[in-house]
């Protein structure tokens, strides 16, 4: 993959690092959800599509996932697009997308998003 970041780089930022060499079935399903994510991420992609991506992590774990993916969307530049159901996650969000029976219903500009560690869950 052209401009692909560094696998082992990648795997440290999403708190992998010393997993490197393991194969899936010796992760457990929290850890096999942040190299999915890593994978991802090495990618280097302009816009990255993120379902549910905190689904199988402890509270803790999320917020450095989420700080991750806000901090390559300030920093790189990265259009990110995260679906979920928790809605304390608005407060972090450049720009929040509503969805009801498979229909927008809202579009709302957030002017001042917090950091992932400042939002109240």
């Amino acid at each position: 993959v052209p401009n692909a970041l560094d696998a082992a780089q990648v795997l440290q930022s999403v708190g992998l690092g010393e997993h490197l060499h393991k194969f899936p079935s010796q992760l457990s399903g929290g850890e096999q959800q942040r190299v999915s994510i890593a994978r991802a991420i090495a990618k280097n992609p302009a816009l990255l599509l993120c379902d549910e991506p905190t689904g199988a992590l402890d509270s803790a774990t999320g917020v450095v996932i989420l700080g991750l993916l806000q901090q390559m969307s300030r920093e790189q530049g990265k259009t990110i697009v995260v679906v979920t159901h928790n809605a304390a996650l608005a407060q972090a969000a450049d720009r929040v997308i509503q969805l009801k029976d498979g229909r927008v219903i809202a579009v709302t500009p957030n002017q001042t998003p917090l950091a992932v560690n400042e939002v109240s869950w």
